[in-house]
């Protein structure tokens, strides 16, 4: 058994390395070659459009696949790349702009990595004859033997607490997770950059990329507005209690949680508490009208053993992130007639529809990834959420 538990030895064992031009999957490469497999990079380009092109914190663009090149030269490993920008922009940049325009919060990431990724630059890897797609990203997966299933994987969240990507990760398949192989997910940040400076590799030192790659400097309302010039609608800026302070540009230069720049001023910390697309109207309150103890999720990806329909009727005691940055916290999974919800026992702020909720099994760094899905809304405390939906019945003012 090979380091990528595959029952022969590395060099009978072809693995694609999908690489984007910076050190984590350089480092992987770099790795697998070490351990004498037959290995070979493939860059996707996704898009090069002007600053992008030399931008620090870019990725998969101009100067990242002259890098990337560079690393598979000095590995002396074969390197291709494949021109994925339609298809980048129809199934990620696109979904994105319209996500926005509809008032949620999307995370273009995990679009990319179910779409462009792990399922298209997946099939080329199969095409290509290839055991395994190995990756950069910073998360762990081992065997689960299931019967009937002998090759089954799960993935678990990695020893890098910092470098966590499992919450961009919550959607990949099963089929997916069996063929995908993740070399870095047993060391941390500093380690795989030393690796680096030991390969020789000239990405050693190179910035991390953003996590929009597509979003010059984080303007979402930039890229948006770009994409479709004619979304951003004027509205007004209405109070929880119906009244109206102000107006505002186009609810696309908002996000729910903002207290800043929201442009009215009453005297008292106000916060974006809801998009209201269907009548554009930026909808805000006090902090306590973001707390959220239940969150009700579509397009469920669900990764444990159990099957989702046989799971307990009373709920099963999870860990839930509803943003990368958190360490997962205690939830309650319930699947009933009525759909999929979680509820979170510490509450959050903030959370708006779009957003992931990613589920583990602990907080620890152990933990198994069970899936996760799309918020599709999200419930507050209830003298909010009644204040909330009376406001969403009452027609906007004309």
């Amino acid at each position: 058994m090979n380091s990528l538990d595959f029952d022969r030895k590395p060099e009978d064992t072809r693995v694609v390395v999908a690489m984007s031009g910076g050190v984590d999957s350089s480092v992987v490469a770099g790795i697998l070659k070490r351990e004498g497999y037959n290995v070979f990079g493939i860059t996707l380009q996704l898009y090069d459009h002007g600053a992008a092109v030399h931008r620090a914190g870019s990725c998969c663009a101009g100067q990242d696949i002259d890098d990337a090149r560079r690393v598979c030269d000095v590995l002396g490993i074969p390197h291709y790349v494949l021109d994925y920008e339609q298809r980048f922009r129809e199934t990620v940049i696109n979904p994105f702009a319209e996500s926005y325009i509809a008032g949620e919060t999307p995370i273009p990431c995990v679009a990319c990595n179910q779409t462009v990724k792990f399922a298209d630059l997946l099939a080329t890897a199969r095409d290509l004859g290839a055991d395994a797609l190995a990756t950069g990203h910073y998360i762990r997966s081992r065997a689960n033997p299931q019967p009937g299933f002998p090759g089954r994987r799960a993935l678990y969240r990695p020893t890098d607490a910092d470098r966590d990507q499992s919450y961009f990760l919550f959607a990949t398949t099963q089929e997916q997770i069996d063929y995908l192989r993740f070399p870095l997910g047993h060391l941390t940040k500093a380690e795989t950059r030393a690796l680096a400076e030991d390969m020789g590799l000239v990405v050693a030192k190179k910035a991390d990329s953003q996590d929009i790659c597509f979003v010059p400097q984080g303007k979402y309302s930039d890229i948006v507005s770009k994409l479709r010039p004619n979304a951003a609608l004027a509205g007004d800026i209405v109070h929880l209690d119906g009244r109206v302070l102000g107006r505002h540009e186009g609810i696309l230069h908002y996000t729910i949680g903002q207290r800043r720049g929201i442009g009215v001023a009453t005297g008292e910390p106000l916060y974006v508490v809801h998009l209201d697309a269907r009548s554009c109207r930026v909808i805000v309150g006090p902090r306590e009208a973001l707390e959220t103890r239940r969150v009700a999720l579509r397009d469920m990806n669900w990764l444990g053993d159990v099957a989702l329909e046989d799971l307990p009727a009373e709920g099963l005691a999870c860990y839930a992130k509803v943003r990368s940055t958190r360490v997962p916290a205690p939830a309650l999974l319930k699947v009933d007639a009525s759909g999929i919800t979680v509820e979170l026992m510490e509450g959050e702020a903030g959370i708006a529809p779009g957003q992931a909720c990613a589920l583990y099994s602990g907080p620890g760094e152990d933990a198994r990834v069970y899936g996760g899905g799309f918020i599709l809304r999200s419930e507050r405390e209830p003298a909010a959420e009644q204040a909330l939906r009376h406001l969403l019945e009452t027609p906007a003012a004309a």
